[in-house]
């Protein structure tokens, strides 16, 4: 069984309606308050030039906030921009007001950085403590993680590629369609938002944003969107793809889909939609080998992929399936390929340019069979 650092969803399309025909599959992580997140290190300042970006709002005394509905979409979800993150980027501006001192980012993930950074920790951590609920302090984590890295890409990362916009990957990408009776959901940790090297913002750049939608994890408003999605469309219609290792998985062939459509008007509890005793049908793959992008970001083990390696495995195994092979499927993940060779060349150029290495060591320990 594979799994992956992003979940995806899929729900199936019937042509009842443009909403309940959508088959999605989701790509999955283990995401929970027991999760040990990573840490990043910083770049030394001799392996790539510094970053600081100072952001000030319009007047004196406006209540608009730094990051617009729009730019918010930008980034590639469809979306209103998540009140949490919105009072904590207020929250910001004003210990910046109070401070008298300006918000500077810089390094990896445009984190914050000096004196205003150990004041906004202070005041974040009390804040988390405060909170007694354990799904309110997970909301606040990932919307402190939205709100920095949003602040802090502002002016320096594409919105389309998340890349340096020196290192713009955008013209070199493709858009396909997908076809119309599938749709992908990525369900992303919040530290792999605007992440570089993340492979799972290919989906949507190539295949658009109504085809592959970004759910990140603990984001109240793109969770409920998902979740209402996934019961609009009925359990049976939905696969997850590198689900937990306990799980009972299917590989595609073994998959029975029903062209005649559901009941849409069938009761469906939540309880039984989220993680209860019926969890989602899962998938897992028999024919994927190691991506492309395996050199600069290998994996845990050998037995994970990318996102975007794991969709192009799903695209070609279910275009072997006797319901799906007239919809060019074969070709979308072809598509899909190039958009990841596009990314690799990308990142390897910038590397190339900053003296640093294109060859990373192997995370992976021991054989896997």
């Amino acid at each position: 069984m594979l799994s992956s650092t992003t979940r995806t969803f899929i729900t199936k399309c019937t042509s009842s309606s443009p909403s309940s025909s959508s088959s999605t599959f989701r790509n999955q992580t283990k995401m929970d308050l027991r999760t040990t997140f990573r840490v990043r290190h910083s770049r030394s300042s001799s392996s790539s030039p510094s970053r600081e970006d100072c952001f000030v709002d319009s007047k004196e005394g406006d209540t608009i906030t730094t990051v617009s509905l729009q730019e918010w979409q930008g980034w590639g979800t469809t979306s209103q921009l998540p009140s949490m993150v919105v009072d904590i980027i207020e929250d910001m501006k004003d210990l910046e007001k109070n401070m008298d001192s300006q918000m500077n980012f810089g390094g990896i993930g445009g984190k914050l950085k000096g004196n205003f950074k150990v004041q906004e920790d202070k005041k974040h951590r009390a804040t988390y403590q405060a909170l007694n609920d354990s799904e309110k302090k997970l909301q606040f984590f990932s919307a402190r993680q939205i709100a920095c890295r949003l602040l802090g890409s502002k002016g320096y990362l594409c919105q389309k590629c998340w890349l340096a916009l020196e290192d713009c990957m955008c013209s070199k990408v493709i858009p396909s369609s997908l076809w119309h009776g599938m749709r992908f959901w990525l369900y992303m940790h919040p530290k792999d938002f605007l992440r570089q090297n993340n492979t799972g913002k290919l989906l949507w750049q190539t295949f658009g944003v109504q085809a592959a939608t970004l759910c990140i994890y603990g984001i109240s408003e793109h969770e409920e969107v998902m979740w209402n999605a996934f019961e609009h469309a009925g359990k049976d219609m939905v696969w997850c793809l590198y689900p937990n290792k306990n799980a009972l998985t299917k590989s595609v062939q073994d998959i029975v889909f029903h062209p005649e459509g559901f009941d849409a008007h069938q009761p469906k509890e939540r309880a039984q939609l989220v993680w209860g005793e019926e969890d989602l049908p899962c998938i897992s793959l028999t024919t994927l080998g190691a991506s492309s992008m395996h050199r600069l970001r290998p994996q845990p083990s050998w037995d994970r992929t990318c996102t975007a390696a794991a969709a192009i495995g799903l695209l070609s195994e279910l275009h072997l399936h006797p319901a799906f092979n007239s919809h060019g499927l074969d070709n979308q993940a072809d598509m899909l390929e190039d958009s990841v060779d596009a990314l690799l060349e990308a990142l390897t150029s910038r590397r190339l340019r900053m003296g640093r290495s294109i060859t990373r060591r192997e995370r992976h320990k021991g054989d896997v069979c």
